[in-house]
């Protein structure tokens, strides 16, 4: 199915590569319906053999790894998960410590919490390709300038050369998969939408929630083909989905980030909801277009993102800058 202000940079253009490839982690290959082989699951790692660390990051306490599994080549990524305010009474009661130092009032120890609160989230990508494994290495990163005429000539070919499949993304619209993970649903095939859960979001806890809010209406690449006709879908997007999480979540606009991202990490069209003060990877400004935004933009202008400037960051392994600098474009 992630420092400083340069290693979120860093951060956002892996994540958008990532997501283009694999964006529902399963068991079953990745053949995109909802996972029932829970007994497999259970015991997946079991098998797993270590080729290589790909990158990890102390800050955000998760690590990538290349390894086998039955031949066959994975990644897998492990992530701690944040503390949760409602689980610190058990953590408190049903722990253990060991001291490390005790210097006058200041002490440190190694805590050993509970296994169900000692958890790591873990996700799978099986079997990987070496398109995978390239993307989830860590990779020097390069912001590109694109005008109007250059998505024209070099990314849009780019785009339909490639044929990025988004069949997933038809899935859950056609609730073939994952079906019981969406929050709200308004099925208008023009001005419709589903909402349901991203899953770098684990949903114990609102601190990090991240919802996405995917289009029932097809073509609509990225914000490159967004016209003032758009305007009742994206408006539509805003205004139900910000009701739906405060209904659901007790979150009000005024606590929501909403926002679309260019590149996009897939092409159809899709709106990010993340609480405000959480540092969602892909949020920083060269990415992140506010929808609120966007939409006083179409009001201006219709044609304003067929013309406008764009900025993205792109890693040094993206074919789509190898496609620029042919162009002579950096």
């Amino acid at each position: 199915m992630a420092d400083t202000a340069v290693k979120r940079q860093t951060d956002s253009a892996v994540d958008a590569e990532l997501n283009r490839d694999v964006k529902r982690v399963k068991c079953d290959g990745g053949k995109g319906e909802d996972a029932g082989n829970e007994s497999e699951c259970e015991t997946f790692l079991s098998e797993f053999q270590t080729c290589s660390v790909l990158r990890d990051s102390a800050r955000e306490k998760s690590i990538f790894v290349h390894g086998k599994v039955a031949d066959q080549d994975a990644v897998v990524i492990l992530e701690k998960t944040p503390i949760r305010k409602d689980t610190l009474t058990e953590i408190f009661r049903g722990s253990t410590l060991k001291l490390e130092m005790r210097n006058d009032i200041y002490s440190t120890y190694q805590l050993q919490a509970p296994p169900h609160l000692n958890e790591i989230k873990t996700t799978v990508v099986c079997p990987a390709t070496e398109k995978h494994i390239k993307k989830y290495q860590w990779q020097e990163n390069f912001l590109v300038e694109e005008m109007g005429d250059d998505y024209q000539s070099i990314t849009l070919p780019y785009i339909q050369k490639q044929s990025f499949s988004v069949q997933w993304v038809y899935n859950i619209l056609e609730k073939k998969a994952e079906s019981d993970r969406i929050v709200y649903e308004d099925p208008d095939p023009q001005v419709g939408f589903v909402l349901l859960p991203d899953f770098k979001w684990d949903q114990k806890q609102v601190d990090d929630l991240y919802l996405i809010a995917i289009a029932h209406q097809r073509g609509i690449k990225s914000l490159r083909d967004l016209r003032l006709e758009h305007l009742p879908l994206l408006n539509n997007i805003f205004q139900k989905g910000s009701e739906a999480i405060l209904q659901r979540y007790n979150l009000p606009a005024t606590k929501l980030r909403v926002y679309l991202h260019y590149q996009p990490s897939y092409y159809h069209l899709h709106v990010h909801f993340t609480k405000l003060g959480y540092e969602a990877p892909g949020c920083g400004v060269e990415r992140a277009h506010l929808l609120a935004d966007v939409i006083q933009n179409l009001q201006s202008d219709p044609q304003y993102y067929k013309s406008r400037t764009m900025y993205f960051p792109l890693r040094a392994d993206d074919a789509l800058l190898s496609k620029f600098r042919e162009a002579g474009r950096l």
